[in-house]
């Protein structure tokens, strides 16, 4: 397991310690999501947090609102994370608050998105690395 994604395990379990949290993990490549997501979950199962997945291929919010979301947060562990792994329209505008932590994955020259906690490029897989961008000056909608 690469040291990114542990990184970011405890990153995200410091900012979120407990309950049922939610993480979405997204990208140009919905495909890269899943993997990256994935590897993220490994680092939070070694973490020792329950761990529940999910993909979404089209990020439709309803069905992602009503088919993923609401039984996750209905469930019976009081500290389980799901993670969510799909396309960038994981984070469209209504869908944003959904989240409690955003992993946004890229491959050579893709721009990040601008409302990620966390941005790896994974252009090679074996070997990630997190980028770091400060958006002070941009607009919010700058990589929407």
């Amino acid at each position: 397991m690469s040291d990114v994604w542990s990184d970011i395990s405890s990153e995200f379990l410091h900012l979120y310690p407990r309950g049922r949290r939610l993480i979405a993990v997204a990208g140009a490549d919905a495909e890269r999501s899943r993997r990256a997501a994935d590897d993220l979950a490994t680092a939070l199962i070694a973490a020792g947090q329950h761990v529940e997945r999910a993909h979404s291929t089209d990020a439709d919010e309803a069905a992602l609102r009503g088919d993923v979301i609401a039984p996750f947060r209905t469930g019976s562990d009081p500290a389980a994370v799901l993670i969510v792994s799909g396309p960038a329209a994981l984070l469209s505008p209504t869908a944003r608050g959904i989240w409690n932590f955003i992993v946004w994955q890229l491959a050579g020259d893709e721009s990040p998105h601008s409302i990620a906690g966390a941005i790896v490029d994974v252009t090679d897989p074996a070997a990630p690395t997190r980028r770091f961008a400060d958006y002070c000056a941009l607009p919010s909608s700058f990589g929407a």
